[in-house]
């Protein structure tokens, strides 16, 4: 990703955090968690090739830290407004990438994804 693409994703992100609606409050997980928890991955999403090591950390944190419906949701919530808002992310990478970590999530992501069916 050039220089001006990672500038732009983490802006994106950055945005998309201090945007949070006030639902992501309600459990312990947070949109921050989650975009602290994908930026390692943001190269693999946009372009594809090998997962950083850093990026399954932070997918397998991510996921055990989703410990209640209300932070998979939220999570969800989040991963689908980066699905949406970051140019660039190729949707087969995002969905691809849960599985390449051995993490098994229950839904898609993806922005046209029911948050609110997660359990």
């Amino acid at each position: 990703m050039a220089m001006g693409g990672k500038v732009a994703l983490m802006v994106l992100l950055c945005f998309m955090v201090a945007s949070s609606p006030p639902y992501m409050a309600e459990g312990a997980m947070t949109c921050q968690m989650v975009v602290s928890s994908l930026t390692p991955c943001a190269s693999y999403l946009t372009r594809g090739g090998p997962v950083p090591p850093s990026c399954c950390s932070g997918i397998t944190s991510l996921y055990k830290a989703a410990t209640t419906t209300v932070d998979r949701q939220t999570a969800c919530r989040c991963m689908e407004q980066a699905a949406g808002m970051v140019p660039g992310i190729d949707l087969q990478n995002a969905g691809t990438l849960p599985g390449k970590c051995g993490v098994n999530i229950p839904y898609k992501i993806s922005p046209t994804t029911d948050c609110s069916k997660v359990q």
